[in-house]
């Protein structure tokens, strides 16, 4: 039988935010995501200074180690401390978003629009389902390698809506990950940037992607899209290697 390990640390692809009430761990690798409440934080911001994994029950952490939010060490390896996140008001899940399936307007480069969709499908599928969202976001990585200048907020607002344009027809799963990866590839086909963002809002703890301009401005986003703190934004002035 294997002795457990005494040390471990978080991997670059883990990112963890603090939103007082909650501590959510995001493996951007596998997509898994782990929420602790204020007990088990406390803990985790413990075992974060010291790389000891003595500071974390066992179950915890064998809980953390089988779904790669944590990795063995042969050496204590402190990991940085979670990101502050944007608090939210207590609303009991009961906040209101926007929602429904309202047909986007048909707009140009539609033809453009379904080969960067299609190009995010095969990108997903070409591979182990465990490992799809590491395959977009290296694929969205190398995209934003080579764009040249940043995307004015007309311009990207013309990708949003022909990428929703052509997912409409889809049969395949097009949600804000795929719309928001595929309008990122088509802008930088044309040698155009945006920054990527993946985030994470609680009350309840969901995800959310989406692409905003080099100000900073989402594009073609509800208001509700500045509840979200950016667990890892890729492309602009504010590129994260995955």
């Amino acid at each position: 039988m294997t002795d457990p390990p005494l040390y471990a640390t978080a991997p670059d692809h883990v990112r963890a935010l603090d939103f007082e009430h909650v501590l959510v761990l995001i493996n951007h690798h596998t997509g898994s995501v782990q929420c602790l409440l204020p007990g088990a934080a406390k803990l985790w911001h413990e075992a974060a200074t010291t790389g000891r994994l003595e500071f974390l029950p066992p179950a915890l952490s064998t809980r953390l180690l089988d779904a790669g939010l944590l990795v063995s060490s042969s050496t204590p390896t402190p990991w940085p401390a979670p990101l502050r996140a944007k608090p939210a008001a207590a609303s009991w899940g009961s906040a209101e978003h926007d929602a429904g399936a309202t047909r986007p307007p048909s707009g140009r480069g539609t033809i453009s629009a379904t080969a960067a969709l299609a190009a995010v499908f095969t990108v997903k599928r070409l591979g182990r389902p465990s490992t799809f969202l590491h395959r977009i976001t290296t694929t969205l990585a190398r995209a934003a390698s080579t764009c040249r200048q940043p995307a004015t907020h007309r311009q990207a607002t013309a990708a949003v809506q022909a990428v929703r344009g052509a997912g409409w027809y889809s049969p395949a799963r097009t949600a804000c990950l795929e719309e928001s990866a595929a309008a990122m590839l088509l802008l930088a086909s044309r040698r155009l940037s945006v920054t990527w963002c993946h985030g994470i809002a609680p009350d309840p703890v969901r995800l959310h992607a989406w692409v905003q301009t080099e100000d900073g401005t989402p594009v073609e986003e509800p208001p509700s899209t500045f509840a979200y703190t950016p667990a890892l934004t890729i492309g602009g002035h504010h590129q994260h290697q995955p």
